[in-house]
Parts: structure tokens; C-alpha cells; sequence
């Protein structure tokens, strides 16, 4: 066999590697379950829902989140803020919002003590204040419509829920998001496929710690955030001691009903990410393996390969470096329109597709700077706490 058969060979075994990739990747459908604004009338014969927000340093936007959390038509509710000893102006912001509102209480954090992580210290506290019969966990970066207690709290009981989480809708409003977090974001949904969530028969089990609603028997039933202390990925912890103990665990999709923006910049992004990618994932090295394997494919196999045959076509190398071209040219465009299929339903621009590359070096190295960061004990860094 001649070395153009060789690489041509390769090539070709790129093309049927590169089809089943994308496919794995992408063929993760939407959730079953969607809620909708109109799934409950307003009115005031359900349970007391406490709605608990932690929040730190969240000047940006508590004001917009605590406001739009105020004015749910659910009737039967009540707000608890937890400032977790903010050193920005979340405090004053808080202290003007609650001022004459009897829905709205905003508590102080306690310091955070040896081995608890902040986020469940601070819904730990939270907790303890709240009188509802249902609990609600709504991230400070959320942004909910009027009608998503309501909408949530119906769609729950109609799927006999126990802990009912919804996806939001993500706002991506800088380059480095769009570019970041498509890839991120389709990650987790090969991660953890909505459909084996939600069968109480799989283990795999997830929450979005962006809006969580669950039962308070259910919650103190599995030890709540106390036996989470320590956890950096409260949210999927929870979920999986809520499933482990045989409760049911609902995911859906809450798009209408919220969304958050997550992160601003890259700096942001790279904070957060490296935080939960390797914490996420303990237990599923495989998938830790795979991420870093795609990732490169995306951002380095990918463009070296067309520009090898590219090159080897300049200089003469046909037919076979026009077959090399095409086949690399063809799993490019698949790859293109998956990634487009992606923005559209993150509602973004399609030619967001073609930053795949940058986007994936980046995940690549979130996810190898994480797993360094825990494995060589140096820890990692969140809202201003640093966790080994």
C-alpha cells in the first residue's frame, strides 16, 4: 500500500470517527417535559412556598432577581435572602427591597465555618428560617416571570414530584460567551441525557441549582444542605441523594418561565467552569476522558486536518489529497450545522458554529486546569472562597 493509500485510509476512518463523534455529541434531545407559563391559573389555595436565595456579591443582579421574585401570581409564597456577608452593595439593595414588603426577608449570614462550602452554608440558613411546606432554591443570577411559581409548583404535583428542577434560558450577551458556552452547555446534556434523569429506574441524577423546588419532607428526609456541607456542586448532589432514596427527581425544560446569565467574561467563565467540571463529574471518569478527547478533536484534529490536505493538494498530492479534502470538508460541515442547530436554540447567531474550535480549546483547558487543580490539592477558587 502506497503512503497516499495510508492517509487517504486514515482519512476516510476520520470521516466515519468524526460522523459517530457528532452524532454522540448532539443526538441528545430536547427535554420531555416543558413548562409554560399558562400551566396554573393564579390563586391562593396551594402551600406555602419558601423561595430561598443565597446570595454573595451579587450587586449586579439581585435587585432584578429578588423584584421579579416578588411579583409572582402565586399567592401562598413567601422570599428569604441570605446575604452571604457581601462586601459589595447587595446589602444596601436588599435592605431598600425589603423595606415595608412582608414578603421579603433578608438574613445576614452567619461566618462560614471549617468545612462547609458557602452556597450550602448559605441555604443551610435559609432553610432554617423558611416556614414553607415546599421549598425553592433560585439562584441570584436568575430572573423569573410572574408566572413561574405557579407554573412549576402545578407541573410538579401533575408528575408527582418530589424535587422538580427546570433548565432556564441562558442569556449570552458577550463574544467569549457565545463562544464558551454552547460547547460547555451541550456538554452537560451528553453528560447527563434529560431522559435517564428522569427514569427513576437510571442512577444518573442532576438538579439546575439555578431554580430547584422541593418538597421540605423530601429535603429534610436526605439530610438537606448538612449533609451537602462541603459540596461545590450542591445542586447534583442533592439531586442524587433525593433519587438514591427513592424520591422522584423531575427535570424540565423552564426556558419560558426564567433565565439567567451566568457569566460576563472570560475570567468569570473560567472561574466558574473550572470550579464544577471536575467536582461534577468525580465518579464518571469516562466522561471526564471523552469531554477532553472531543474537545481536542474540535480544536486541534479538526482544523489540522483540513489543512493537511489542503496543503498536500497545493503540492500536487491528487486525487488522493482531493479525497482527504472533501472528507475532511464534509465532517466540517456537519459538524457546522450541528453547532449552528445549537445556537439557534440558545439564540445566538448560526455563525457562532464556526468558533467551535476556539470554544473547544477553551473547554479543554477548563477542564484540564480543574482536574489538576483538585487532584494536586491547590483547590479551586469561588466568589472570593478558596476550597481545597
Amino acid at each position: 500500500m502506497t503512503l497516499s493509500a495510508v492517509w487517504l485510509a486514515l482519512s476516510t476512518l476520520g470521516l466515519v470517527a468524526g460522523t459517530l463523534l457528532t452524532w454522540l455529541l448532539h443526538r441528545v434531545g430536547g427535554l420531555s417535559i416543558q413548562v409554560r407559563p399558562g400551566a396554573a391559573a393564579a390563586g391562593g389555595g396551594g402551600p406555602l412556598i419558601s423561595v430561598i436565595v443565597p446570595a454573595r456579591n451579587e450587586a449586579r443582579n439581585i435587585e432584578r432577581c429578588v423584584s421579579a421574585l416578588l411579583a409572582q401570581t402565586y399567592q401562598n409564597f413567601e422570599v428569604i435572602v441570605l446575604d452571604d456577608r457581601s462586601t459589595d452593595e447587595t446589602g444596601p439593595i436588599l435592605a431598600r427591597l425589603a423595606a415595608g414588603n412582608p414578603r421579603l426577608r433578608v438574613l445576614l449570614g452567619e461566618p462560614l465555618p471549617p468545612g462547609w462550602a458557602g452556597k450550602p452554608h448559605a441555604l443551610y440558613q435559609g432553610v432554617a428560617a423558611a416556614r414553607g411546606e415546599w421549598l425553592c432554591f433560585v439562584d441570584a443570577d436568575t430572573f423569573t416571570r410572574p408566572e413561574a411559581l405557579a407554573a412549576t409548583y402545578a407541573t410538579a404535583q401533575a408528575y408527582q414530584a418530589d424535587l422538580f428542577s427546570i433548565l432556564t434560558g441562558q442569556t449570552l450577551g458577550t463574544f467569549w460567551e457565545k463562544v464558551v458556552m454552547p460547547v460547555v452547555l451541550s456538554g452537560l446534556a451528553f453528560g447527563f441525557p434529560p431522559e435517564r434523569v428522569n427514569d427513576p429506574k437510571r442512577p444518573e441524577a442532576v438538579a439546575n441549582g439555578q431554580f430547584i423546588l422541593i418538597r421540605r419532607k423530601v429535603y429534610e428526609a436526605v439530610g438537606g444542605h448538612q449533609a451537602l456541607h462541603a459540596s461545590l456542586v450542591e445542586d447534583k448532589d442533592l439531586a442524587e441523594a433525593v433519587k438514591r432514596a427513592g424520591f422522584r427527581l423531575v427535570l424540565a425544560d423552564g426556558q419560558a418561565l426564567a433565565e439567567t446569565r451566568m457569566y460576563t467574561s472570560l475570567a468569570e467563565l473560567w472561574e466558574g467552569w473550572t470550579k464544577n467540571m471536575f467536582l461534577g463529574l468525580q465518579g464518571r471518569p469516562w466522561l471526564l476522558l471523552f469531554g477532553a478527547v472531543s474537545s481536542l478533536a474540535g480544536a486541534l484534529a479538526l482544523p489540522a486536518w483540513l489543512l493537511a490536505g489542503l496543503i498536500w493538494l497545493a503540492r500536487g498530492g491528487a486525487p488522493a489529497a482531493l479525497g482527504v479534502v472533501a472528507e475532511a470538508a464534509a465532517v466540517w460541515a456537519l459538524v457546522v450545522y450541528a453547532r449552528a442547530m445549537v445556537a439557534r436554540r440558545l439564540k445566538i447567531s448560526a455563525w457562532y458554529a464556526l468558533s467551535l474550535p476556539l470554544g473547544a480549546g477553551i473547554f479543554a483547558a477548563m477542564m484540564f486546569t480543574s482536574t489538576v487543580r483538585v487532584l494536586s490539592g491547590k483547590g479551586v477558587v469561588w466568589k472570593g472562597r478558596m476550597y481545597t
